[in-house]
């Protein structure tokens, strides 16, 4: 879901239509401003395992999201990849149709249809990967229209799924301190459905256990923050017994809540959420993406500066809650750092996967003018599902508008998606830095990992945590046979490191890389 600030330059008529269209009763009153709470305690983890990496691949057609699947994300060790939304959505060429559900059938919209749909999850999962879904449910459309599979809908009206009666009476959301707006009100006049009801929690599950059943094994629950936690918390919970009943496993959940300390609905209020029959939920913590700005240089921010990143510092939230991300769909769109700063951007994902925080995703995207409002809105390149595949840019600073970037593709995440795995369980420590642009540590006695953020080489010593040898640099090759196919490096009896390492650069160490 579009962040709310971005989101408001949108008019009613570019969302689909300005005309209410609702008939009948009328939609229901939004809730009281107390609202019931979830318990704060939680024993369980939401993550897949420690170690795992997953990718979002934003607007991908789904037979070239299965392609993809056999011929990269597995074999480069991704654990899941986040699909766009499968629902049917609003007519139009811009990404946010597919955020304006018309029906929750999966027969055609802009990624395939539903057999393509079914074929690319067990594609997939055959090729270890598992499909996450960007799932919609807080909201429909904001207009009338005819849908992707020729349903003809109004605003508060959608053939044989809801009427007026199912959703909350229009009011829009000015102040973000209060919850009972956030929650109940209409986000940029979207019409908000009424998800403390029945039967708009039983379209919703039935919706969700079909996806499970095909074997879809996660969820992204879009605008989580604009449905009530104990509305979201029944829905989650009616799931989980459904597909437990049906011998399928309990999906992954990961909530979008936006909470950078500012606002009336906060991260920990969904934090009870999904514990009853089910493993709990993660959410997308949005305050990781300060790690970008350091590697940017934002405001004078430094690489340096990550010498003492840690939830508690950062005021994040536990690391077995989140999911964490450099930038999103989302986020590019708002001024996000992108393609164009590859290599500042690759090394901030070097660290994003050598420090242990979280459940890590990596975007990939296609590119678009930042600086203009119709390019951000562009939906996919042309071609895209075509038999020929997906075509990707081999040179990502440097894409034409309009193309595929596939940042995932990069041979420095399969080597950092490969420490990740081999460092899983072990502690970040020997922080190290010898200057502003620089920092480096270990993870426990099995890794080491040394960034240079700077325009010129680094060169100087550094304590590690690893053993006295010679290790070969995974990000240069790692060890092939019995030899370093790039960068040596040497540790003495110390464990101290002599280390010159290139601008913009960095080194990676194993131990199973050890000559």
């Amino acid at each position: 879901m579009r962040i709310p600030f971005l989101l408001v330059a949108l008019s009613l008529a570019a969302c689909g239509g300005g005309s209410d269209g609702g008939t009948g009763p009328g939609p229901v009153n939004p809730g009281p401003v107390t609202r019931p709470t979830l318990p704060q305690t939680y024993t369980a983890t939401g993550h897949a395992a420690a170690g795992d990496v997953s990718v979002q691949l934003f607007e991908w057609a789904w037979a070239d999201i299965a392609r993809e699947c056999e011929l990269h994300l597995g074999p480069m060790g991704y654990r899941a990849a986040l699909v766009s939304p499968p629902q049917e959505h609003i007519g139009g060429g811009a990404w946010w149709t597919r955020y304006q559900p018309v029906s929750y059938s999966l027969a055609q919209n802009r990624s395939g249809t539903r057999a393509q749909f079914i074929d690319m999850v067990a594609r997939c999962r055959t090729a270890g990967v598992d499909i996450y879904v960007d799932a919609v449910i807080n909201h429909m459309t904001a207009g009338n229209g005819t849908g992707t599979n020729g349903t003809v809908y109004t605003k508060y009206n959608y053939p044989g799924l809801y009427d007026a009666g199912d959703f909350h009476l229009p009011c829009g959301i000015s102040d973000w301190t209060n919850a009972a707006q956030v929650q109940d009100c209409e986000l940029v006049g979207l019409s908000d459905l009424s998800t403390g009801t029945a039967k708009v929690q039983n379209a919703i599950v039935a919706y969700l256990a079909d996806l499970v059943d095909i074997g879809v094994r996660g969820f992204r629950i879009d605008a989580a923050k604009h449905i009530q936690p104990v509305q979201l918390d029944s829905i989650v919970t009616k799931l989980n017994r459904a597909v437990i009943a049906g011998g399928d496993p309990v999906p992954y959940f990961f909530l979008e809540v936006i909470d950078m300390g500012d606002a009336g609905v906060k991260a920990t209020d969904y934090y009870g959420l999904g514990f009853h029959g089910g493993s709990g939920s993660d959410l997308s913590e949005f305050k990781y993406r300060g790690i970008r700005d350091k590697f940017m240089n934002s405001g004078g921010q430094q690489v340096a500066d990550l010498m003492t990143f840690s939830e508690v510092n950062w005021s994040l939230m536990p690391s077995n809650k989140a999911l964490v991300f450099l930038e999103n769909h989302d986020t590019q769109r708002s001024g996000g750092v992108t393609w164009d700063a590859w290599q500042r951007q690759r090394l901030a994902y070097v660290f994003m996967l050598a420090e242990p925080y979280g459940y890590p995703m990596v975007m990939s995207s296609y590119a678009f003018d930042q600086a203009s409002g119709a390019s951000r809105d562009a939906g996919p390149p042309a071609g895209n599902g075509t038999a020929a595949g997906q075509s990707c840019s081999a040179d990502i600073p440097n894409t034409p508008d309009g193309q595929w970037v596939c940042e995932h593709r990069d041979p420095l995440l399969r080597a950092m998606i490969r420490f990740r795995a081999a460092t899983a369980g072990q502690a970040r420590q020997a922080n190290a830095t010898l200057n502003a642009n620089f920092i480096a540590f270990s993870r426990g006695t099995t890794g080491f990992v040394a960034i240079n953020n700077g325009a010129s080489t680094t060169t100087g010593t550094v304590t590690t945590s690893l053993a006295a040898g010679t290790y070969c640099d995974l990000l240069t090759g790692g060890k092939v046979g019995g030899a370093c196919a790039g960068t040596t490096v040497t540790i003495d009896a110390g464990g101290v490191a002599s280390l010159s390492i290139p601008a913009f650069t960095a080194v990676v160490l194993l131990t199973a890389d050890k000559l």
